[in-house]
């Protein structure tokens, strides 16, 4: 039998990769899916019960992110994603990227700390404690910046063109763990810069921009670095299996092209996202004006018409 140097026989048939022992590994993502859908559906229940209102888009859009992690991991794709860089690619982009900004547009955290009872006085139960981590400095600093952005890139560069991906790829654990890393890393990215939910930082709208757009060229250049590379860089994946019939460099220059593209799609969307919400902020804001106009019997303009009256006063 043929093997392609990382534990797994290579020539059987891509849909027969890693049945039954996978079965520890993989059904981690499917538990953590399950789970996931549950606890959300519970608070959305209890909201309801309550007489409060939940948008229905928020739920559309956690219900479908955590469907992508499954779709990604719990499928037969995982099987291929072991012996083919292109379907690997699309797990890493899917679950670092698109994943991350449909949990986030769900608002999971605002949803705990709605639907969460409080402990009472001198008490500490969940909300509390939820509450407690959010303004930890441990979260602080895993959602800074100055964080996020360089871990962003590194999971890119330090892991592809580095060993350690080689050592993950040797087993279905470590390649768990490796999409772990990514979804973590995706959640940590996005969660300033999309501002749906509460958090340490709350950067305008500009600097959350200029944060989604520091990591994307680095995403660009990892893409084209594969797209134009005259040989296969990757050890795990320069051997593929025999009955996929594909080639290792073609195959390669794929992944590439998949990166290059998620470099740029999620980003686009991400950004008209934020373009609404800085426009519904402003509205916001302009109704509060008029709102605290109305109440005072607009103090601000007469005020301002009195000064320009006494200007005119002195210059008489």
């Amino acid at each position: 039998m043929d093997h392609s140097g990382h534990g797994m026989t290579t020539d059987l048939p891509p849909f027969t990769l890693g049945r039954g022992l996978a079965w520890s590994a993989d059904s981690f993502f499917l538990i953590a899916c399950l789970l996931g859908l549950a606890l959300y559906g519970w608070g959305v229940v209890r909201l309801v019960r309550r007489g409060d209102k939940w948008p229905v888009g928020r739920t559309v859009a956690y219900v479908a992110g955590v469907l992508s992690v499954g779709l990604m991991m719990c499928t037969k794709l995982n099987d291929y994603g072991m012996v083919m860089f292109s379907v690997h690619m699309v797990q890493h982009m899917v679950i670092s990227m698109v994943s991350p900004i449909l949990i986030l547009l769900g608002a999971p955290i605002t949803l705990a700390l709605r639907a969460l009872p409080t402990a009472g006085r001198d008490r500490r139960g969940p909300r509390e404690v939820l509450l407690m981590l959010l303004h930890s400095r441990y979260i602080r600093v895993v959602t800074h910046p100055a964080f996020t952005i360089p871990l962003f890139i590194a999971s890119l560069y330090a892991l592809y063109f580095t060993p350690l991906f080689d050592t993950l790829m040797g087993s279905r654990a470590g390649h768990i763990g490796m999409m772990v890393h990514f979804l973590a890393v995706g959640l940590v990215f996005f969660w300033p810069i999309m501002g749906v939910d509460p958090g340490p930082h709350r950067p305008g709208h500009l600097m959350r921009m200029l944060e989604l757009f520091a990591g994307m060229p680095f995403h660009a250049f990892f893409g084209i670095a594969l797209m134009m590379a005259s040989s296969p860089m990757v050890e795990t994946f320069k051997n593929p299996p025999a009955s996929l019939g594909i080639d290792a460099l073609s195959d390669q220059n794929a992944a590439g092209g998949i990166a290059w593209a998620f470099s740029e799609v999620p980003s686009v969307l991400v950004l008209i996202a934020l373009l609404f919400q800085w426009y519904a902020s402003e509205q916001r804001h302009a109704r509060r004006t008029d709102r605290a106009a109305a109440r005072n019997g607009d103090k601000e303009l007469e005020a301002y018409n009195a000064y320009l009256a006494s200007l005119n006063a002195r210059g008489n």
